[in-house]
């Protein structure tokens, strides 16, 4: 995920697109409630797109219930049935005492939802300074639990600052090119870590650069 909000035009595009070329589109939906701070979209309430698409969403991002594997996929009949015909030959249903804990998390209201954003919100800041002390440009209106950044000029690709972050700060920042060749010129940060985590690794990171401008400065001196 990019997360890179999709707008209802944009979404309108694909399902016209699906329609015109006889595609079946699947959408992904399970950051709509992480650090949105417009109301989630399902795909299904564009027009025409019932006909198309499958949606599918989860608790595992926004209810914190992630390797419970609880969720839903909701779309046309007819393929719905084809799915649960597959689904019936590889489980047998899931674990009560997890279905029920799902109930409870359901029923959460909107307190819940602030109060998890916030904490993302302050883990997104941290996050960003890290980003930014590397001389990185996170792009702005970002959602869900990752927060992408373009990779200075001084780096081959993401892999190269990647590897360099890693050596010298021990701090390991994913890089955008293994999420294919569009992703080379980025690195990716998750805020998955508590604030304490993610404040090491920003002094971590600090350190690292300070070393680096005082190298540049001694060189100057140097000649």
């Amino acid at each position: 995920p990019t997360g890179t909000p999709a707008s209802p035009a944009f979404l309108a595009k694909l399902v016209d697109f699906a329609t015109a070329h006889g595609i079946m589109l699947v959408h992904d939906n399970p950051y709509g409630f992480v650090l949105n701070e417009t109301p989630p979209t399902s795909l299904l309430s564009i027009p025409g797109a019932k006909e198309v698409a499958l949606e599918l969403n989860s608790l595992s991002k926004s209810h914190n219930l992630a390797g419970w594997r609880v969720g839903m996929l909701v779309g046309r009949a007819d393929w719905l049935t084809e799915i649960l015909r597959f689904k019936s030959n590889m489980d047998s249903g899931m674990f009560l005492g997890i279905q029920q804990a799902a109930v409870v998390a359901l029923a959460l209201g909107d307190d819940w939802f602030a109060e998890l954003n916030a904490t993302y919100r302050a883990r997104r800041a941290l996050v960003i300074a890290l980003l930014q002390a590397l001389g990185c440009e996170p792009a702005p209106g970002q959602t869900g639990l990752f927060v992408w950044a373009a990779v200075p000029p001084q780096y081959a690709d993401g892999y190269a600052l990647s590897d360099t972050v890693l050596a010298e700060a021990r701090v390991f920042l994913t890089p955008g090119g293994i999420f294919g060749s569009n992703g080379n010129g980025y690195i990716r940060a998750s805020l998955c870590q508590p604030e304490s985590v993610l404040r090491e690794a920003l002094e971590r990171v600090k350190e690292v650069t300070e070393r680096h401008v005082d190298r540049k400065e001694a060189s100057r001196v140097t000649q």
